[in-house]
């Protein structure tokens, strides 16, 4: 993540959730008052943003000592530390949930990844995410499904040209060949078509297209398609997409298909829950 991106999240996070004041910390705690704390895991999990959790404390406060345990990527049993932080108490208390709400989004995002990782063993396919990410915060679900393991899709409609059923509808008329090949010529970066059945692969078989998506087929019908492709020795990577979950994941790997992009990596995980915990004051 880019960290002037990581700074500006953190400081919209802080500035929505303090507003114009801490009013029961700071009317509660002495100002020259210490603390030593813990970020505790409270179920087994991967972990991702402790840098984001640590920054929170930091902006609060420069004077606020981080010391992480667990790095992102990383596994974590419930009970485990994922963090130590000792500082003026007041930061502490006034950083903790946005502190905590980073953190278990994120590791939430990273453990459903790794999840899918693993279903997949031992099949070279990737598990991809894709753009059904909560608006603003894309760069960091990216992030997180990265560090357990994913791939990255496009960022944004920029990366790449992906033409979808509704772009295939608005050029109706226009053979889908002709309308890869003209793109094409007008771009530098790489064309996904999709298509949701065999007819439409079989269509755009020797186009340009660098990438064909296989939208909500079977894993038969996904095997279908990877056995037409390998018939005609057609150049375009397979990505199969839609109603993939952890129940039916390795069935698609095991068609051969090159790439799996799921959407659930970032709309459908829960939370990991994490909690903070104060060893000492003074």
């Amino acid at each position: 993540m880019k960290p002037e991106y990581v700074k500006t999240i953190v400081q919209l996070a802080l500035a929505e959730d303090i507003g114009e004041g801490d009013i029961t910390t700071d009317n509660l705690i002495p100002l020259n008052s210490q603390s030593q704390a813990r970020l505790v895991s409270k179920a087994d999990g991967i972990i991702c943003g402790v840098n984001l959790a640590c920054s929170v404390f930091k902006t609060l406060n420069s004077k606020i000592t981080f010391r992480a345990l667990i790095n992102d990527g990383q596994p974590v049993h419930r009970g485990e530390t994922i963090a130590e932080i000792s500082g003026p108490t007041r930061a502490l208390l006034s950083g903790e949930r946005v502190a905590i709400n980073l953190l278990s989004f994120l590791s939430g995002i990273a453990t459903q990844t790794r999840l899918f990782v693993n279903k997949i063993k031992p099949y070279k396919v990737d598990i991809m995410d894709t753009r059904k990410t909560i608006p603003l915060l894309r760069q960091m679900e990216r992030y997180a499904v990265r560090s357990a393991g994913g791939v990255n899709h496009r960022f944004n409609l920029n990366d790449m040209a992906m033409i979808k059923d509704n772009h295939r509808v608005a050029c109706k008329g226009r053979g889908m060949n002709e309308v890869i090949k003209n793109l094409k010529k007008k771009i530098k970066t790489k064309v996904e078509v999709e298509v949701d059945n065999l007819n439409q692969l079989k269509e755009i078989l020797n186009s340009r297209a660098d990438i064909i998506l296989l939208d909500n087929m079977t894993p038969k019908q996904v095997a279908q398609a990877v056995q037409i492709c390998r018939k005609a020795k057609a150049r375009a990577l397979l990505e199969a997409s839609g109603g993939i979950t952890l129940k039916n994941v390795k069935q698609y790997a095991a068609t051969g298909v090159d790439r799996i992009s799921v959407g659930a990596l970032t709309h459908s995980h829960q939370i990991l829950d994490i909690s903070m915990e104060f060893i000492l004051t003074s």
